[in-house]
């Protein structure tokens, strides 16, 4: 019988302290991601993002330029595991404080 692999949670927490122009992508996992890409969709501009890797409790800053508070959009956020596993996740910048 197939074993099912364990869910993954996401790694990432939104601090949008800095909102509408700045939010910071926190890893709040407990190991690192690599080949992070950030792409946005929505008004305004948010230069698409690459990093190679981000550490555990490390952040990573994103700008959004053009856009009122409530029409930001949201970011597709790629990273691989260190087994190398793809995962992608959906991310509103619209919302409060620090979520997960």
């Amino acid at each position: 019988m197939p074993t099912t692999p364990t869910a993954y949670a996401v790694p990432f927490a939104v601090d949008r302290t800095a909102a509408p122009r700045r939010y910071d992508l926190v890893n709040i996992g407990d190991e690192p991601v690599d080949g992070l890409s950030l792409t946005h969709l929505g008004t305004g501009y948010c230069p698409p993002l690459v990093v190679r890797r981000l550490d555990p409790g490390r952040s990573l800053g994103i700008a959004v330029f053009g856009a009122a508070p409530d029409e930001t959009g949201v970011v597709i956020v790629r990273w691989r595991r260190p087994d190398r596993s793809e995962y992608l996740w959906r991310m509103s910048l619209v919302g409060p404080g620090m979520a997960p």
